[in-house]
């Protein structure tokens, strides 16, 4: 459908057309059952800030809340947009020498993710929007 009421749906699929949002809704598997789930609001910054809770939380040990509350480095067509107020300001200069054009700025994405452990659910809600983990 590309349609509605005569009017364009803004994320409609089309050749050579990039959508609005790049939802991406994640569910990590390991051994054939779910291990961690992790999703964002935040348009075309949706992929890095899911997969950055991903790499900190799998391959870097944090636990879910950390993960989400990591600082973010987003590069978008070239341009790194750093944290700012966070420890990824840090990293301007270096990437700056590294040719990269830097925009610090502020990066609310509203990670929520849920890892399956041993010990049961595990819950974690970015700090930057609103939102909290309860469980028991």
């Amino acid at each position: 459908r590309t349609q509605k009421d005569g009017l364009p749906i803004a994320n409609r699929l089309e050749p050579g057309k990039r959508p609005r949002s790049s939802m991406a809704p994640t569910i990590v598997m390991k051994d054939g059952k779910p291990e961690l789930v992790v999703g964002s609001p935040g348009g075309s910054r949706i992929i890095g800030y899911v997969a950055s809770a991903i790499i900190a939380h799998l391959d870097w040990d944090m636990n879910i809340q950390a993960a989400l509350a990591y600082p973010h480095l987003v590069n978008r067509f070239g341009t790194y947009d750093v944290e700012e107020g966070t420890a990824a300001t840090e990293l301007a200069a270096p990437l700056e020498a590294l040719g990269y054009k830097v925009n610090p700025r502020a990066l609310t994405s509203g990670l929520h993710a849920i890892a399956i452990t041993s010990d049961g659910l595990e819950g974690g809600a970015d700090p930057r929007r609103e939102g909290i983990a309860l469980g028991n």
